[in-house]
């Protein structure tokens, strides 16, 4: 008798030292009550110009939840977490005797207060030390760095970055975007509140909520993906699929809210777990780093596109993502572009005012960034990221 010997997977699933994720429970009561427990005292809170307009919005309810304990606030960061922002962030911080940093808004602002904790750790207080903190930080990544700083994320948006160690800063002199990782530099603590995302205009919160439609779509057809971040990957496209147009058609619902939030959870478990991201993030990162275009839009505009460019090479992993998205009979890109226009939200790079003119401007940028060498179907040169850029156009 012959036995056939079985193929044995191999891989990694990486966790991440995160503390907890408090979900369901209102922001200004979940975050003192973190700050209890964890034993600090003395917050600095950052957040958004945006956000601090409001009269009742998340950020005033963590203010008002933390009282006396809040000892100081920066409350205008921008878009894609530029440099300057980060270090004005960390000096107001250092002189108010902050004890834990508790991050209230969307993906740029966590990833912001990510890099102002690296800057405590290590004492930058100016751009280039920033830098040579980011430096000295990954040249000994698993040694733990100084201080005890830590981050309370309270999201109003479904980018996912309160789950993940990476912090994407952005150099604006160069229009370029880059990261620092530490395992560390993920928050300590997430408090998932679905109220808080009533705040944020419907647009931007499903645009977000197809960013982590991106991250489940490009960790499932990851080269690197395992049986345990496939189980989170298909679970979070099935969540998305359904929740981010419910989100629209009832928004006074706060289930649908709660669905996407467990949705955008999945899907970056699928990424941080060890599959990687690909060519539609690669490209998002140029897009948000050099044409200003938020990260939620660079996925609704990009991911049908490059799902459409890879089905080459792994049509038959992508008929499990159609029958996710509910029509295992028709393609997956065409079912994720339709999910897209129904969002009402941009579908092209024209919508951004991208021309033809740029394209090659943009395939050069976007070929320098990591996450292209991970894409299922090979990029060998920006001609061929021009290809799956045509289909977006």
């Amino acid at each position: 008798m012959v036995m056939t010997a079985t193929e044995i997977a191999t891989g990694h699933l990486s966790i991440n030292p995160q503390d907890r994720v408090i979900f369901g429970m209102p922001a200004a009561e979940a975050v003192p009550a973190e700050m209890a427990r964890q034993g600090v005292s003395r917050a600095f809170v950052t957040s958004t110009a945006s956000l601090a307009r409001l009269s009742e919005g998340p950020l005033q309810a963590v203010l008002a939840g933390l009282g006396a304990t809040c000892v100081g606030v920066h409350d205008h960061i921008r878009a894609h977490s530029p440099e300057e922002d980060v270090v004005e962030a960390a000096n107001a911080a250092r002189a108010a005797g902050a004890d834990v940093l508790v991050a209230v808004g969307g993906g740029s602002v966590i990833d912001a207060t990510k890099a102002v904790q690296m800057c405590l750790w290590f004492g930058a207080d100016s751009v280039d030390a920033m830098r040579e903190a980011g430096a000295r930080m990954a040249a000994a990544r698993e040694a733990e760095p100084g201080g005890a700083m830590r981050i309370i994320a309270a999201p109003t948006t479904l980018s996912a970055a309160e789950f993940t160690s990476t912090a994407g800063i952005t150099d604006t002199a160069r229009g370029v975007k880059g990261g620092y990782t530490h395992p560390r530099l993920v928050p300590r603590a997430v408090v998932l509140d679905p109220a808080a995302t009533r705040a944020t205009p419907p647009a931007l919160l499903v645009s977000t909520g197809m960013r982590a439609m991106d991250h489940a779509a490009e960790g499932w057809c990851s080269p690197t993906a395992n049986p345990m971040t496939d189980m989170f990957a298909l679970a979070a496209v099935k969540a998305l699929a359904s929740s981010l147009p419910a989100i629209l058609a009832a928004p006074d619902d706060l289930g649908p809210r709660q669905a996407a939030q467990f949705g955008m959870w999945q899907a970056i478990s699928a990424l941080t777990g060890g599959a990687g991201s690909g060519a539609s993030h690669a490209a998002g990162y140029a897009l948000g780093a050099a044409f200003g275009v938020p990260h939620g839009e660079t996925s609704c505009i990009m991911l049908p596109a490059v799902l459409r460019w890879n089905s080459e090479v792994n049509a038959d992993r992508q008929q499990a993502l159609a029958e996710a998205l509910g029509d295992p009979a028709r393609p997956a890109w065409e079912l994720m572009g339709e999910l897209v226009r129904g969002l009402g939200v941009p579908s092209t790079l024209r919508d951004k005012g991208i021309t033809r003119e740029d394209l090659p401007r943009l395939a050069e940028l976007a070929f320098d960034y990591a996450p292209m060498r991970r894409n299922p179907r090979p990029v060998g040169s920006p001609r061929d990221i021009e290809e799956f850029l045509d289909h977006a156009f």
